[in-house]
């Protein structure tokens, strides 16, 4: 196998990154684009033994990099993030060939955020602090210790965004990384490494390992020696993380799925609310915070659904790296067959496609609105993750809260209201981790992110990150004692 391929002139290396060096593997997976579904490459597959050897790494490097001072590991973070905007066009075209996602929103928007990550949890380390107090007489002090070794597992929806939301914090944590990127997209992890070691990022402190899940992934999070596991995907897999994790009360971070709603208010800006509902086709459907059950108000129904009909025929389905192609394609054959079963079967139940509801050629599905749907309907409560929206109509506020709360899920939801007594009574009575009023996709890495009910465990951003990726201590010191005579 070689060590290297080259993705439109841009060269990756296929191997693992494990303990400051490049590893192979007895094994390899395929590797496609799924915009033409050509072979990229043979990806190294990692087991139990290049699990042990990642672990072993992190742990080696745990107490070095945790004993590094804050102002260290800030400095080599905005490193790492000045080598992402060094190479932030490679990144953009590696990552929109290894997933498909647009390559215009990779260059104008993922990327930059990935070098934001870096900096922002690098500024947040230096400022991370809380106010000592006192009881009766005592001093209390509170303070983020390293935790461990951590081990990462990321989707391929957003690769190496994802990815760094969670290795930045765990990082600037004083923790080390194991980070197993999906193998449907793992290329850009792999420029990661290259990227952390050119910023000075100590050998162990960054390990990146390959493969599937039920090879690799069960011996990460079985393992004894690490101390956090966060993950973000499906609800069926965190449930199988979740138990390989029991064994060593291993603390878990989950970012899964959504079903989340986007009611339509009468009142609402109609031709905004349009552009809401339109916006969650971005990234062909595949965005785990997508408001795809559209709930609108019986009154504005019929308008509304001519309006969303006239903008969603418009989009420009096609290559990715066309700059003029608002939609590229799923990122599979076999997520493609799971988007068109959801679909037929809800045809043959008795929904009605208002648009779309076919394939298109190659790994493109066409953009859907599916109405006649019942809400107890496997369309309804199950999440699709391709460009397949539903709409059903409400009576009022009251019915419309009900049928957005009716689902096992809990991760975001949107509301379009021109009333603003409406919209605090409304997000008041959402369960969802985020709540979008009039907007969409508006991200602070200050704000906690995370899911409710089943759509998650635990917050990250800002604070909450570093409370997840650090053991929390808290020293009590009495104000006696002291041997004044010490010096």
């Amino acid at each position: 196998m070689p060590d290297n391929i080259t993705v439109a002139g841009i060269a990756v290396d296929t191997r693992h990154w494990i303990g400051g060096r490049r590893v192979a593997s007895a094994g390899t997976f395929t590797d496609h684009s799924p915009i033409d579904g050509s072979v990229l490459g043979e990806i190294a597959r990692g087991g139990p033994a290049e699990a042990e050897a990642a672990v072993a790494a992190a742990r080696d490097a745990f107490p070095d990099w945790a004993g590094t001072s804050r102002s260290e590991r800030a400095r080599i973070l905005h490193a790492i993030a000045d080598g992402v905007e060094k190479r932030m066009e490679e990144l953009a075209i590696v990552e929109t060939t290894d997933n498909g996602a647009l390559l215009r929103s990779h260059r104008r928007g993922v990327m930059p955020r990935v070098a934001h990550n870096f900096r922002f949890f690098a500024d947040w380390l230096l400022q991370l602090d809380h106010e000592d107090f006192e009881t009766r007489g005592h001093t209390n002090h509170v303070s983020w210790d390293p935790a461990g070794p951590c081990v990462l597992i990321t989707p391929w929806n957003a690769p190496l965004m994802l990815a760094t939301w969670k290795v930045a914090p765990a990082l600037a944590a004083g923790d080390t990384v194991v980070l197993k990127p999906a193998e449907w997209s793992p290329l850009t992890a792999s420029l990661l490494a290259d990227i952390a070691a050119e910023a000075g990022l100590p050998a162990g402190v960054l390990n990146v390992v390959q493969g599937h899940g039920s090879e690799v992934g069960d011996a990460l999070t079985s393992h004894p020696d690490v101390r956090r596991i966060s993950f973000t995907g499906s609800v069926p897999t965190a449930r199988r993380i979740a138990a390989s994790a029991a064994a060593n009360l291993t603390p878990l971070s989950l970012e899964l799925g959504g079903k989340s709603p986007l009611l339509v208010f009468a009142d609402a800006d109609l031709d905004l609310a349009v552009d809401l509902a339109v916006e969650q086709y971005d990234n062909a459907g595949q965005v785990c915070l997508a408001g795809t059950r559209l709930l609108v108000e019986e009154s504005v129904a019929e308008e509304f659904t001519r309006r969303f009909v006239q903008r969603a025929s418009a989009l420009t389905q096609g290559d990715p790296r066309d700059e003029a192609t608002d939609i590229g394609p799923t990122i599979h054959p076999r997520q493609l067959e799971k988007i068109d079963g959801f679909v037929q079967r809800a045809v043959a139940a008795g929904a009605r496609a208002v648009i779309g509801g076919h394939r298109k050629d190659g790994q493109y599905y066409a953009p859907t609105l599916l109405t006649d749907v019942a809400q107890n309907s496997e369309i309804v409560q199950e999440e699709v993750f391709g460009p397949v929206l539903t709409l059903q109509t409400f009576a009022g506020e009251d019915e419309a809260v009900r049928l957005a709360n009716d689902t096992r899920f809990g991760l975001a939801a949107t509301v379009a209201t021109g009333d603003r007594d409406r919209a605090e009574r409304i997000t008041a009575r959402l369960v969802a981790g985020t709540v979008w009023v009039n907007c969409f996709f508006v991200r602070d890495l200050k704000a906690p992110f995370g899911g409710s009910r089943q759509s998650g465990v635990g917050r990250e951003g800002g604070t909450w990150s570093f409370d997840f990726y650090c053991d929390l201590k808290n020293t009590v010191t009495a104000p006696k004692g002291w041997n004044q005579d010490h010096g």
